[in-house]
């Protein structure tokens, strides 16, 4: 199997009833009971979910994710998170990827739900797989196949994937070959986590809360080099508990408003604390709510920052937050954002109201213009990083600072 869903761990009906797990409906979004964490494990990859079209009914997905922390137990997470009916979903499997639509040769394994081979999530609602059984090695491009009959009405998923994935009209999921996988799509359709148990208990992960920048965009495609990847790539063989990364970017997202996805205070719970294994929350969005001329002050966005923080400390975990990256030149920049953002920044690295603060702002500016991007790191339109800016801004975060305890 090659090192794929081999030998390893058994789906127990003590491990069924402590997960709790669904075939008919899902549970709301919120985190696994405590008693339940350590089966459900640590996120592996993780993508912010938002409506994504029309459901087309009798359509398959082969969608690639690139995995963080390898372990045992896979499962994956649906979500139905902006339907307006239930979901079903008839026929969902996962495999590892050899090259484009292919699977390699005995990898492709079926998932269940609560021992059933079909899930229906009610509308508003997510639903975890049973755990598979095997190894899955960190770093890995996953395939996860799903088939829904009957689909209709707002479809949920995440737009900006960065990552050519697949579809095909009929069910094809248990194929390995990629000959029915004809037409590409650049999103990732009703999948929104995966987890794995980790060899040690006390491995976890870092969620990284974000807009565009985060999402990756000017980064290259299908190449996983978002900031999260490369720092995944970096916790990989770090000294750290912290080896999971959940990238939850969504292009144009701003902390208070909703808008491009739901605001960050809005799916705070869905998309960051309802995933297991998180020990620390990444918060780097702001720029959104600040450079569309929205009048939002320095106050108001400060304020949305500690509602962040708080709730994730209540919540448990850690949280790290970055300063904002500078923008002059982008067409929406002006001095009264730009005065904003100097500001919030100021807050930023003087504040006891986060654990630990990275200077992305530092990494990013220009030296010669600190209030322009430096142009080795420059995409092209003056806000977002290109691969090598990725890779800075991955590269100057303590990775001692995130593993932080509470």
């Amino acid at each position: 199997m090659n090192g794929w869903f081999g030998r390893g761990c058994r789906v127990t009906a003590a491990l069924l009833t402590a997960v709790g797990c669904q075939s008919a409906s899902a549970r709301a979004a919120g985190p696994p009971p405590a008693s339940a964490a350590r089966a459900f494990g640590v996120v592996t990859w993780a993508a912010s979910a938002d409506r994504l079209g029309q459901g087309t009914p009798g359509e398959g997905y082969r969608l690639i994710v690139h995995t963080s922390v390898g372990g045992t137990a896979l499962r994956v997470r649906v979500t139905d998170a902006f339907g307006d009916r239930p979901l079903t979903l008839d026929s969902v499997w996962a495999g590892v990827r050899d090259r484009g639509a292919a699977l390699r040769p005995g990898s492709n394994r079926r998932l269940t739900f609560g021992g059933a081979r079909t899930v229906t999530v009610r509308a508003g609602a997510v639903a975890w797989s049973d755990p598979l059984p095997g190894t899955l090695r960190p770093g890995t491009d996953l395939v996860v196949s799903l088939h829904t009959p009957d689909a209709a009405g707002p479809a949920t998923g995440h737009g900006m994937a960065l990552q050519t994935s697949y579809t095909g009209h009929g069910d094809h999921t248990a194929e390995e070959s990629g000959a029915n996988w004809t037409r590409t799509t650049g999103s990732w359709w009703y999948l929104d986590a995966v987890s794995v148990r980790p060899p040690s208990a006390a491995t976890a992960a870092v969620a990284a809360l974000g807009d565009s920048i985060t999402d990756g965009r000017h980064s290259t495609s299908d190449l996983n080099r978002r900031w999260p990847d490369y720092l995944a790539r970096r916790l990989r063989t770090a000294r750290t508990d912290i080896k999971g990364v959940a990238d939850e970017g969504i292009s144009g997202n701003k902390v208070l408003a909703d808008g491009a996805g739901q605001s960050a205070l809005h799916r705070l719970d869905r998309d960051v604390l309802s995933l297991p294994g998180v020990r620390t929350v990444f918060l780097f969005e702001g720029v959104n709510d600040l450079k569309a001329h929205t009048k939002v002050t320095p106050a108001e966005l400060i304020a949305g920052y500690r509602e962040i923080a708080r709730r994730a400390h209540a919540a448990g975990k850690c949280v790290v937050a970055a300063t904002l990256s500078p923008f002059e030149g982008w067409p929406e920049w002006d001095p009264a954002a730009e005065s904003v953002r100097q500001q919030v920044n100021r807050y930023l690295r003087t504040t006891h109201d986060v654990d630990a603060v990275t200077d992305f702002d530092r990494t990013l500016r220009n030296p010669r213009d600190p209030e322009r991007i430096r142009p080795l790191f420059d995409g092209g339109d003056h806000l977002h990083p290109n691969d090598k800016g990725m890779r800075a801004l991955a590269d100057a975060v303590d990775l001692h600072r995130l593993d932080c305890a509470r």
